[in-house]
């Protein structure tokens, strides 16, 4: 159980500050709108839904494509580490945002029922790819189920269902966000919704560190194995 929660909380805090859910949801009110709060729970549930299951996806698959490609563990973590690090420099020196809530607000549709057809529509393409979970959290998701890869059969499970408990959670947010993406922008500004990404943006880097250390120790040990 330790394993699982250790993933769980090594998932979460990767998976965060690529998905950026504060970040995101203003991006999505800017997409949105002005429609009714319905409307807002309904795509925030249909685009948290897709969140899992496109995360899901790609844990299930990623090992299998890792093999199809004869790629080894090690050199993904090695390589996936790095980009994870390179995220997360980025994001530290990234600039502030300088966009408002008020520029989201500045298009009020009179048919709101044809513009929630269209916004149901694109639930999947653009709302949850690429604007909730980019080509950035395949290469995370990718990364981190390289990494969860054990030798045992039950570690390897833990491992793997942890990650799972952290995409639902970050779903659950990612909901949460984005069904109350107006009240919530309105009350939180855009610096300091930055300033959290700072603090997730850090962590980001250090966990693509350590990521990248496991691997180049592996790699290390075989070398000196063959010696």
């Amino acid at each position: 159980m330790v394993l699982l929660w250790k993933f769980f909380a090594f998932g979460f805090s990767a998976l965060l500050p690529v998905v950026n859910p504060l970040g995101s949801a203003l991006v999505f009110l800017g997409l949105v709108g002005v429609v009714s709060p319905k409307i807002y729970r309904s795509l925030a549930r249909r685009i948290a839904i897709n969140t899992i299951l496109f995360f899901a996806i790609i844990e299930l698959l990623g090992s299998a494509l890792l093999s199809f490609f004869s790629i080894s563990l090690p050199i993904v973590q090695v390589s996936g580490g790095f980009v994870l690090a390179a995220m997360g420099w980025s994001l530290l020196n990234e600039k502030d945002p300088q966009a408002t809530v008020e520029e989201a607000h500045e298009e009020v549709e009179s048919d709101e029922e044809a513009k929630s057809n269209s916004l149901e529509q694109g639930a999947f393409y653009p709302l949850t790819f690429p604007v909730t979970a980019g080509p950035g959290c395949i290469v995370v998701m990718l990364t981190l189920s390289a990494h969860a890869s054990k030798k045992t059969i039950s570690d390897n499970v833990l491992a793997h269902v942890g990650l799972l408990l952290a995409v639902i959670v970050l779903s659950a947010l990612v909901y949460v966000c984005y069904a109350y993406a107006p009240q919530i922008t309105s009350k939180i500004s855009p610096s300091t919704a930055h300033g959290i990404l700072r603090v997730v943006a850090f962590l980001l880097l250090c966990i693509g560190v350590q990521i990248a250390w496991n691997g180049a120790s592996a790699l290390l040990a075989t070398v000196l194995q063959h010696r």
